[in-house]
């Protein structure tokens, strides 16, 4: 059973990304994945930003990136591209820390002129790293992800819904393909 680790990269509580990157983690269990949340925002700040290693919270999360086939990052689009938080955590991984990861970009935003964050700004970011195959990722935008009192998603508009389910499934996919060993293209 292929291990997914979901990376939330939201600095905000109250965040429609880490509500999506929840409910993206329960459409994958469903798909017999065993998938772990994290909460970027949650990491030591002070070790984030002097980029230690050694602190246990921050050698914890990059070796469950290490020891997971996938990889979902998950972040809000902030001057046109994804979270300084997000930034930060992946500038302090190690250079090839996607090799051999199957890795889907999503990214949230206030305006579809952000769309372009996932292409330009993300993408070329997770290859660097070494991901050996980035499936297509999604833009959803903010106004169409309704969420609970309790911050979870109660309803995707279908305009986000249907495509983002879709490129989930292609990411669901390509894992299990991988994990009963048949050819996965590179991206």
């Amino acid at each position: 059973m292929p291990s997914i680790l979901v990376l939330s990269a939201s600095p905000s509580i109250e965040s429609r990304t880490a509500a999506l990157s929840d409910h993206l983690a329960q459409r994958l269990r469903q798909g017999g994945h065993q998938v772990r949340i994290r909460l970027v925002r949650e990491l030591p700040p002070a070790a984030l930003l002097a980029g230690d290693v050694t602190e246990a919270a921050i050698a914890e999360v990059v070796g469950e990136i290490a020891a997971a086939d996938g990889v979902v990052v998950a972040s809000p689009v902030f001057k046109a591209a994804y979270s300084g938080l997000l930034k930060t955590l992946l500038d302090l991984l190690p250079q090839f820390a996607l090799a051999g990861k199957v890795v889907l970009p999503v990214l949230t935003g206030g305006s579809p002129a952000h769309v372009l964050a996932l292409d330009y700004a993300l993408r070329p970011v997770l290859s660097s790293l070494g991901a050996h195959h980035i499936v297509p990722g999604w833009f959803v935008l903010d106004q169409h992800i309704e969420r609970t009192a309790d911050g979870q998603v109660a309803h995707l508009q279908p305009e986000s819904a249907k495509p983002l389910y879709e490129v989930v499934d292609v990411f669901s996919d390509t894992l299990s393909a991988r994990s009963l060993g048949a050819a996965v293209p590179v991206s």
